[in-house]
Formats: structure tokens, sequence, C-alpha cells
């Protein structure tokens, strides 16, 4: 129940993927839990269509019972029948109805229906009337969703919906494009104290099919392990996308999804409106910019270019500093998550330096991540971007630091990471991760040289403002330890093997 919204998917469309990914033993219970659950929600609805008639019969007999009856047998008849009559007359036909709507519009007409008594039991001839639901759905509804109100029709645009909600009916469906039609995009716009701006695309994974895209011509520079994902996840959208990699063979999968092939950023830049970049460390994004046939080549007034690279905020301003003297627009959006968030559109967006661009860009943001924060000048997003790599990167060395701790102490490392995924620590990363070193996959999803380059970049921002960043620069050594033991180009968790050696 207390899953992440952005980790949240319809169960059917993805079952078999994650199956293959997911081996442990209560992943599996948890698959055959809910195999179970629709079998039951299956057989009742089976009953219940083939039950309709006694159903309305019942129903016209407990109404003529009401007129006949006395004290609280006829409260509870007009009770029953009013519920059934309330609103515009539509209670007999969303009955009706029911059963080829599960999932959808019954529950949450229930609720509104019973808000006055959240905690009672329905009446019995009620109850009878709505589709079987978990006692999770139940939760749900007598809490903050009851009061939520579901449109007349799929095609109407939801108001006010809880996403988190909107994504537990997409798990329990089994056609989920019905539930994807009903919920549209939603721009939230959010002014802070700090001056800071966030554009938030609601309940992005399980409407992003509802975008609409720039009209601007996109280019890409980069095709990596973030690149890569957010690529394919523009041209899912419908944006004309024009692409280039240093490895030419890279761009091959995106010609075949409909991109466009670049033969030099700087070409890439001069027939696209707005370009977008995302490499590996300071020296790559200089060179891209400044190099021969570079990004500064074809920069002309008016022409835009994003750098969505994880770098320092000297190399950023430089960058900006050299596109605005050609006339160009800049803005800087370096990007936090990994390969998993980037392939499925939920990275997290920083953004900074020019306004305007960064209003332009937002169908792109949108398509690629669940939210995006503007930051003010260029710099800002850099600073805030390695602060928030440092603090993942000394928290990965703990965990590795605890598992060979465990390991050599005698105690079970799968206890362990059980203990702790019942506690405070519990998150997405911290079991993934966990399961990297229990497994020992390490097949990257954040490449480990780049989350020591990222640490290094942040002990010399601390450097510069005079700050002591001593945690880092333990979790630095250990990660260069690591690399020293050939392990850059594994996942970050890989760290776990500087401890043993």
């Amino acid at each position: 129940a207390w899953i992440k919204v952005e980790q949240l998917k319809p169960y059917h469309p993805h079952k078999e993927e994650m199956i293959k990914i997911n081996k442990g033993k209560r992943f599996q219970q948890a698959v055959d839990a809910v195999e179970e659950f629709l079998r039951k929600t299956k057989g009742k609805d089976q009953a219940s269509s083939h039950n309709s008639n006694e159903e309305k019969n019942r129903r016209n007999s407990s109404e003529e019972r009401g007129k006949q009856s006395t004290g609280e047998e006829k409260r509870k008849a007009s009770l029953s029948e009013g519920k059934l009559k309330k609103g515009t007359g539509e209670g007999k036909k969303r009955v009706s109805s029911v059963s080829s709507e599960r999932g959808s519009k019954s529950p949450l007409k229930r609720a509104q229906d019973q808000s006055p008594r959240k905690r009672g039991r329905p009446p019995k001839d009620e109850k009878d009337l709505t589709i079987p639901e978990s006692s999770t759905v139940k939760r749900v509804m007598t809490g903050t969703v009851a009061g939520f109100k579901w449109p007349p029709s799929v095609s109407e645009p939801v108001k006010d919906s809880d996403p988190h909600f909107h994504h537990f009916l997409l798990s329990q469906t089994e056609k989920p494009a019905v539930c994807y039609q009903a919920i549209t995009k939603k721009l939230k716009v959010c002014e802070e104290e700090t001056g800071s701006t966030s554009i938030q695309a609601a309940d992005s994974t399980a409407v992003n099919g509802s975008i609409t895209p720039t009209d601007k011509k996109i280019g890409f520079l980069g095709l990596g392990l973030m690149g890569s994902g957010i690529v394919s996840n523009l041209l899912k959208m419908g944006h004309t996308v024009t692409v280039w990699n240093r490895t030419a063979e890279k761009c091959d999968l995106f010609i075949q999804e409909g991109a466009r092939l670049g033969r030099t950023p700087a070409e890439v830049v001069s027939t696209c409106d707005i370009t977008f970049a995302c490499v590996s460390d300071p020296k790559a994004a200089k060179d891209l910019v400044l190099g021969p046939s570079g990004v500064l080549q074809g920069i002309r007034p008016g022409k835009c270019y994003v750098d969505m690279s994880t770098v320092d905020a000297d190399t950023v301003t430089e960058l900006a500093q050299v596109i605005v003297s050609r006339g160009g627009r800049f803005l800087e959006a370096p990007v936090s998550g990994n390969q998993q968030l980037s392939n499925d559109g939920m990275l997290v967006i920083l953004a900074a330096g020019d306004r305007g661009l960064y209003e332009d860009c937002s169908s792109c943001f949108q398509a690629m991540g669940k939210t995006s924060f503007f930051l003010g000048e260029v710099g800002n997003a850099a600073k805030m971007m390695l602060i928030v790599n440092m603090v993942q990167g000394s928290f990965m060395a703990t965990i590795a630091e605890g598992l060979t701790l465990a390991q050599v102490t005698g105690q079970s490392q799968q206890t362990l990471l059980d203990i702790l995924n019942q506690g405070q620590l519990a998150s997405i990363f911290l079991d993934q991760k966990c399961q990297n070193i229990l497994q020992g996959n390490f097949k990257p999803d954040f490449y480990l040289k780049y989350i020591q380059k990222d640490l290094r970049l942040a002990i010399a921002l601390g450097d510069s403002v005079n700050h002591p960043t001593p945690m880092a620069a333990a979790a630095n050594e250990v990660y260069k330890r690591a690399k020293a033991l050939d392990q850059s180009d594994n996942d970050m968790s890989a760290v776990y093997r500087a401890y043993i050696h």
C-alpha cells in the first residue's frame, strides 16, 4: 500500500517482464496472490451476471417490503431505494453496466454514495450491486478518495484526481487502456519561497500517451544509458527527433523507430529548434560544444541548447556563455535517476538558465520525466545535481559496508535486507542495490565510474565554499578502490567488491 506512485505499473502488460526480473520467493508469492484475487473476482463477476434477474427481483421485493414494514426495516429499504435513484436517474444504468466497467467507475461511485458513513458496512441489498474489490481498495476509498468524483464519460478529463489511486486502479484492471484514456496529463506549476519552480507531469507513467508534443524540431546528442531512454520516450510521445552519437551504430535502433540521423553535432543544432545533450563528464560536455564540427558551429540566433549532463557549475557556466555569445539560448537540465527510470520516462529534471526555454521544453520534459524543477540562474542545477548524487553515492557505500560487516560477523545478509526493508530506510533504491549484491549481478544501471566522478565534483564544490564533506570524501575513497579493482564499468553497487578484496 505504500509503494511510490512512480513505481506502480499495470499488472497484465508488465507481468511477464517483472517475473523475469524478480526471482525472489516473496515476489512470486505476491504474483500468486494477485492471480488468486483476479480468479476470485472473475468468478464473482460471472456469478453476478448470471444472477442479475434474481438480483432485480430481490431489489423489487426489498422495495415492496419497505412499503409495508415499520421501524428499522422500513428505514433500510428507504435508504437502499434512495441510493439507487440518487442523482440524475442513472443509478440503475450504472448497476447494470457494472461488469463491463470493473475497477473504474463503480468503485468510485460507491465511494461517493457511502461517504456519509465511511466506515459502516453497506446494507445487504446494496452490497450485491457492486463489484468485488480488495480490502486495500476499501481502505483507500474510506479515506481521502471518498470525496473524489469520477467523470460521467471516460473521454472527459479527470479533475482533482489522485495519481496514487489511479495507479492502484490500473493495477487492478485487465483493460488498463480504458483507464489511461480517462486520465489526462496535467501540469502543476508551483512557486516556492526560494523562487524555484517545478513543473510536474501528474501521474506520468499512466498517462504519458496524452502529451501533446511540441511542433519544434528536437535534436539529441548522446545515446548512453540515460540518453537512450530519453530519446525513446520523446519518439513514443510523437516528437520529431534527430539523433547523433559518437558511436554511430547506437543511432540505428532509433532510426528504425522514426528518428532522423544527424552526421555531426553542428548539423543537428543547425537543423533543429531545440537540441538536448547528455554526455558523461565535463570534458565530454566541452568537447561536444567546442570541438570540431561541434555544437557551437551550428549555433545561430534563436537556436536552443539544453545540456543534460551532470557536470560542475564552472563548466556549465562556460558553455552557457559561449552559446549565448553566438545568439543562442541555453538551459542546463541534468537528470536524477538511472537507466530503468530513464526507460520508464520517470526521471527528475533539474533545470536552470533561460526560463522561456524551460517553458518551451515542457512537452519534452513530460515525456522523459515525472517532475522537473526550475532552479534559477545557470549553475544552480549543476550544484544541486552534485549534492543529490553525493548523498546517493555515500548511501550506496554505506549499504555495501553494512552487508559486508554482516557477512564477516556471521549474520545473514538477506535477513539484514529484510529488516531494512521493514524500517524507515526502506526504498526501491535500497532493495534493488542490495539484490544486485546478493545475486552478484552488477549490470550497469548507473555506472560506478560516474558516481565516483560526481562525488569528486561534489567534494570540489564543498572546497570552493570551504564547507567540509567528510562523509563524501570517505565514500569517494571506497569507490576509487573499486575502480582499481576494474569495477568502473559495472553498476555503482559493485562498490561492494571494494570491501571484500
